[in-house]
């Protein structure tokens, strides 16, 4: 609790001077990592593999952001003071988040089109991905990252003659309509939630930048 106090009293006297220090230690680079492994490792062992729920071209280039800003967060955390390995940590993160709203954008409109009258809109959706810079991750990883889905369309296909656990079912039928953050509502589908996700992670992303921008410029005053 002490620590917490200290922490908190130096965050409100001076919270551009603390966020700073925070960025030059390894904990926020690696919660950034480890918290995109984790939701991962969630959309593939839980949602693909467990509940039957099958990825679609935009899913799996989601997965890439999330991968890009692991790798970012690793690399900063080998030593977060050396300049240039916190520089690769803020470009692949800022640009795993950048790729990542616009993947979610895209999958929320083709979301929408897919379930309304609007065919045109389900465009943007293919069997065949294409990752940046060619990278094979679909040869290289395909259950990871190999789309075998339909985009927009997530609810659980279970292969015949699956024999499901008792909780197995019940992920299932609570599913059954696809993937929604609140399933009874029908509110906030995949693509919303992995962009609020983004868009608070290129905030938190955005004020450690800042501020450490900040303390260079205020060191080079002094």
């Amino acid at each position: 609790m002490d620590c917490l106090k200290k922490g908190w009293q130096a965050f409100k006297s001076s919270p551009i001077d603390t966020i700073a220090k925070w960025q030059d230690g390894r904990f926020l680079w690696l919660l950034m990592a480890f918290a995109s492994i984790f939701l991962i490792v969630v959309a593939h062992s839980l949602f693909q593999n467990y509940i039957y729920m099958k990825p679609c071209e935009q899913c799996v280039y989601i997965r890439f952001a999330f991968l890009c800003m692991a790798i970012g967060g690793l690399v900063a955390a080998i030593n977060p003071k050396n300049v240039v390995l916190k520089l690769i940590g803020y470009v692949f993160g800022f640009w795993g988040i950048i790729q990542g709203i616009m993947y979610s954008v895209k999958l929320n409109a083709i979301h929408h089109a897919a379930h309304s009258d609007d065919p045109f809109g389900v465009q943007g959706c293919s069997a065949v991905p294409h990752f940046p810079f060619g990278l094979p991750l679909d040869k290289w990883a395909p259950d990871w990252f190999n789309p075998t889905g339909d985009c927009g369309f997530d609810s659980p296909i279970v292969p015949d003659g699956t024999q499901l656990s008792s909780l197995q079912q019940w992920f299932v039928d609570f599913y059954a309509d696809g993937w929604y953050l609140f399933p009874a509502s029908h509110s906030v589908n995949m693509a919303q939630a992995c962009l609020f996700a983004y868009i608070v992670c290129l905030v938190l992303l955005g004020v450690m930048f800042m501020s450490w921008i900040a303390k260079i410029i205020q060191s080079k005053k002094a």
